[in-house]
């Protein structure tokens, strides 16, 4: 799914499929995953142009050619051309890309690459700090965390900005808990009317925040909704039933059965695992393992989503089977998934 420009977005069964180009958001994942793999066993060769690869500089210098100078964010979609579809991405995309940044930024085994990833990241800041949206927000804690994990704060760049990277974390993460307690109530224990795509990210971010700025009641409000969201999304017979997207899960409401997609498994996967680092309570790290087998037959209809004759998952479950093509933010999911499963039992040695 990579050529040297970066990762396609699509794909025809297991063939990319060019017509659909490249886009940030999965170069943005790629580039976690190329750290993630980096970081636990050793980069990936780049290989001649045109080859598949994983390696870290092959996302990274996605992002950096992606980003607008003259408008001070990133675009987001590229056709397969080399052309770009517009100027300035949307919200859910750029706080993707900080959350790539600041994992480079605090993964990054060689100088060159995190102090790249450490100018980019400070040159999008302030075109970050207007968001509106609670997802955009949450992708954007989540890549101020890991950046203030190795900078306490950010240092003035040559441009004299002076957005700290603290106040909009908290900020943003403040943001995030009044959602929360302004809709959550002892049957929804949501920040929003409806259960719609990434949940998970949401209070992932809310309770690692929570940690950091020694805020209880975030990290009590993250770990309730988390919990909430497992079991609306717990079948009777306990594997992860994900919430459809033809309907989603709106409150008073019911559940859309399908189409299921990776992108919420993984999104589980990786808030539980933090959330047992962050309580010390192992049962979510058992709840993030139950949340992956979804991938591997754990599910409504007990088939398979990877597959591991291309090493890709399908894009999706639906009512009649699995949808066979293997795009990259569905084999992006299964991958982040494996590797953060991997960090966490690494780390417990």
């Amino acid at each position: 799914m990579t050529d040297c420009t970066g990762m396609f977005q699509h794909a025809l069964y297991s063939v990319p499929d060019l017509r659909h180009g490249y886009c940030i958001d999965d170069n943005a994942r790629a580039l976690i995953a190329a750290l993630y793999h980096a970081e636990l066993f050793g980069d990936v060769p780049p290989g001649e142009c045109g080859a598949p690869g994983a390696s870290v500089h092959r996302y990274l210098m996605f992002l950096a050619y992606a980003y607008n100078e003259s408008a001070g964010v990133f675009r987001n979609f590229m056709s397969y051309d080399r052309r770009w579809l517009e100027e300035v991405g949307s919200p859910d995309s750029q706080g993707r890309t900080i959350w790539a940044l600041g994992v480079a930024v605090v993964t990054a085994k060689d100088d060159d690459t995190c102090d790249l990833a450490c100018e980019l990241f400070q040159k999008a800041l302030p075109g970050v700090s207007g968001f509106c949206d609670l997802r955009s927000k949450a992708f954007t804690v989540l890549g101020l965390e890991d950046y203030l994990k190795r900078y306490p704060d950010l240092p003035p760049d040559s441009l004299g900005e002076s957005i700290s990277a603290s106040d909009l974390r908290d900020r943003y993460a403040s943001d995030l808990f009044v959602a929360f307690t302004e809709h959550a109530s002892d049957d929804w224990a949501w920040c929003e009317d409806r259960a719609i795509y990434d949940n998970a990210k949401l209070c992932h971010a809310l309770l690692v925040a929570g940690r950091s700025m020694g805020r209880d009641e975030m990290v009590e409000q993250g770990l309730k909704s988390l919990g909430w969201l497992l079991d609306v999304q717990r079948a009777p017979q306990g594997h992860l039933s994900v919430i459809g997207n033809a309907g989603w899960l709106p409150r008073g409401g019911s559940k859309a059965g399908f189409d299921q997609q990776p992108l919420e498994a993984h999104a589980l996967v990786h808030a539980c695992l933090d959330a047992a680092r962050v309580s010390g309570d192992s049962v979510w790290a058992d709840e993030a393992w139950r949340c992956f087998q979804w991938f591997i037959g754990g599910n409504d209809l007990g088939v398979m989503l990877y597959s591991p004759e291309t090493g890709g998952c399908m894009d999706g479950l639906r009512p009649d089977g699995v949808n066979r093509n293997q795009g990259a933010e569905s084999t992006l999911a299964y991958l982040l998934s494996v590797l953060e499963l991997h960090r966490y039992c690494t780390s417990l040695v």
